[in-house]
C-alpha cells in the first residue's frame, strides 16, 4: 500500500509517529516560507505543513495544483494552540511533511468540486469523475453502497437466493419500447434488453426456487423525467411461492423501517405501520394514487410510507377496443372476480396488485401473480392479444402446464427509493453516472454513431430521414411532397 492510514484515522492518537498518506490536492495556502495544503481523500482531510527549509520538496510543493494527486511522508504533530479544527476528525493534528510524492498534476478545472452544485448539470456529467468528488456526491453514493448491501444482507438471513437472469432475452409486446440487439449470428434477428426480469422470475418460481431476489438493471426506451432515469435503471427485483399478498407487503415494510432506523436514524417515519389504502380510496380522497401522506409536505427528513391496493385489474379506457392490463398481464385477478372476466364485465374486476408509496412517489409495484394458464389464456383474450402475440408467451403458458405456485413479487425502484429516502431533487444525484435529460451520455458521448463494418457485422442497413438541407439564401428547402419520414430498418 502506498498509504499508511485513511485520512479519517488520522489524528491525536499517532502524534509522533511517521506516515504515508495520499489524496487529492483540496486548498493550497502559501504565507512566506510556509505552505500549507489540505490533502483529501474518500474518507476526510488532513493540513500538510511544508517548510521552504525541506528544500526540493518545498519547491515540489510549489507546482501543485487543485486536484493533484499526491503522497506524502512526514510527521504527525499536534496543532498549536489556537489553530484546532474541530469541524475535521484530524483537526487536532497536522503533518509536518518531509516528503512529496506527486502522482499526477491536475490541469485547469472546469469546476471545484466543492461548488458542484452551482455548476449546469451536463457541465457536471461531462466531468462527473470531478462531481464524484464533491462532499455530497460523495455521501450519496455511499449511502447508496449502504443501503444495497443492508437489503442483500437483510433477505440472505431470510434464505432468499440473489439470481442473476439474461441481458439478452427476447421482445415481447409490453411495456415500454424495447432497446433491442441485433443478432450477428442470426441474420435478421434481434435480443432485447429485459425491461425488468419479469418472466424469468416467475420461471424460478415454477422450477422450485421460493425466494428469489437480484439488484437488477432494467432497460427501457422512456423520456427522461426527474424521478425517472432515461433508458436504464436498477429494482430490487423479488418474488417468493407459496405466500399471500400480506405476507409481501410485511416483508418489504420491516425491511424498510430497519432499514431506515439503522442506516438514517435522523428520518423521522410517520408510520410504524404502512397504512394500506385501497385504490378507489386515495383516488376519491387525494385525487392520485400517489398520495403523500406527510404531515409537514416540506419536510425531507419525514418519511411517510404506505401502500396502495385493490386497484382495478383493467385501466378505465379501451385501447383499440381491447382492456388494457393496469399494471401488467400476469397480475392475478381477486378470485370472486373471476366470474367478471368477460368483454362485459372486465371492467368491474379486482386485482392483487400493490404500490409501495413514499412521499408523493411511488417507489415500489408489485402483484401477486397468476398461476394458472386457463385465467392467463383469458386475459390474453381480453387485451386483444393475436394468436403471434400469444406464441411470444408459450414458454410460459407451458411452464404452467408442470406445476406452478401461487406466488407474487415486487420490485421498489432502487434509484427512485434512494433518491427520496436522501431527499434529493433529481435521481442523477444518486447515480454514479446518469444519462442527462436527453437521455445522453455526455461523459462518454453516447450514444455515438457506430463503423459501417460494425452495422454489416449484423446485417443492418440504416435508411435515415434525410437532414433538412438550406437554400442559397440560407432558408431550409421545403420537404418534397409525398417524402415521408423513415424509420431505421434492417437489410
Amino acid at each position: 500500500m502506498l498509504r499508511d492510514y485513511k485520512l479519517n484515522e488520522v489524528n491525536e492518537k499517532i502524534a509522533g509517529k511517521k506516515v504515508r498518506l495520499t489524496g487529492w490536492v483540496d486548498t493550497i495556502r502559501e504565507h512566506g516560507n510556509v505552505m500549507f495544503i489540505d490533502l483529501r481523500d474518500r474518507y476526510g482531510k488532513v493540513q500538510m505543513v511544508i517548510s521552504k527549509k525541506t528544500g526540493e520538496e518545498f519547491k515540489k510543493a510549489k507546482t501543485l495544483t487543485l486536484e493533484s494527486c499526491i503522497g506524502v511522508k512526514g510527521i504527525v504533530k499536534e496543532r498549536p494552540k489556537g489553530t484546532v479544527n474541530n469541524d475535521l476528525a484530524s483537526g487536532k493534528v497536522e503533518i509536518g511533511v518531509e516528503e512529496i510524492d506527486i502522482y499526477s498534476i491536475a490541469g485547469m478545472l472546469p469546476f471545484k468540486p466543492s461548488d458542484a452544485e452551482e455548476i449546469s448539470e451536463d457541465i457536471r456529467l461531462k466531468y462527473r469523475y470531478l462531481d464524484l468528488r464533491s462532499d455530497i456526491m460523495k455521501k450519496n453514493i455511499e449511502m447508496r453502497h449502504k443501503i444495497v448491501s443492508f437489503i442483500r444482507n437483510y433477505l440472505d438471513e431470510k434464505d432468499f437466493l440473489e439470481i442473476t437472469t439474461p441481458m439478452l432475452t427476447k421482445s415481447t409486446p409490453e411495456g415500454a419500447r424495447d432497446f433491442i440487439v441485433p443478432s450477428r449470428i442470426h441474420p435478421g434477428k434481434f435480443y432485447a434488453l429485459p425491461q425488468s426480469p419479469q418472466q424469468y422470475k416467475q420461471l424460478l418460481m415454477v422450477s422450485g426456487v421460493d425466494k428469489y431476489f437480484q439488484i437488477a438493471p432494467c432497460f427501457r426506451d422512456e423520456d427522461a423525467r426527474a424521478d425517472r432515469s432515461p433508458g436504464e435503471f436498477f429494482q430490487l427485483d423479488l418474488e417468493m411461492s407459496f405466500i399471500e399478498q400480506e405476507d409481501l407487503l410485511d416483508l418489504i415494510e420491516d425491511m424498510l423501517l430497519a432499514l431506515v432506523k439503522k442506516l438514517l436514524p435522523d428520518k423521522k417515519l410517520t408510520f410504524e405501520k404502512f397504512p394500506r389504502l385501497t385504490y378507489e380510496e386515495v383516488m376519491k380522497k387525494y385525487k392520485t394514487d400517489k398520495p403523500d401522506l406527510r404531515k409537514n409536505k416540506n419536510d425531507p427528513n419525514e418519511l411517510a410510507f404506505c401502500w396502495v391496493v385493490d386497484f382495478p385489474l383493467f385501466e378505465p379506457e379501451l385501447e383499440n377496443g381491447h382492456f388494457a392490463p393496469m399494471h401488467h398481464m400476469f397480475t392475478r385477478p381477486k378470485e370472486e372476480d373471476l366470474k367478471n372476466l368477460n368483454k362485459k364485465s372486465a371492467h368491474k374486476v379486482k386485482s392483487y396488485q400493490h404500490d409501495l408509496v413514499l412521499n408523493g412517489f411511488e417507489v415500489g409495484g408489485g402483484s401477486m401473480r397468476i398461476h394458472d394458464s386457463e385465467v392467463q389464456s383469458k386475459i390474453f383474450d381480453l387485451i386483444g392479444f393475436t394468436k403471434q402475440q400469444k406464441e411470444y408467451f408459450e414458454h410460459m403458458l407451458t411452464a404452467f402446464g408442470y406445476g406452478v405456485p401461487p406466488h407474487g413479487g415486487i420490485a421498489p425502484g432502487i434509484d427512485r427509493l434512494i433518491m427520496v429516502l436522501l431527499g434529493q431533487k433529481s435521481l442523477r444525484e444518486v447515480i454514479a453516472f446518469p444519462k442527462n435529460s436527453e437521455a445522453k451520455d455526455v461523459l462518454m458521448d453516447a450514444p455515438s454513431e457506430v463503423d459501417k463494418e460494425q452495422l454489416k457485422d449484423v446485417h443492418i442497413k440504416l435508411d435515415l430521414p434525410e437532414k433538412k438541407k438550406k437554400g442559397k439564401s440560407g432558408k431550409k428547402s421545403k420537404k418534397k411532397k409525398g417524402s415521408k419520414k423513415k424509420s431505421s430498418k434492417k437489410k
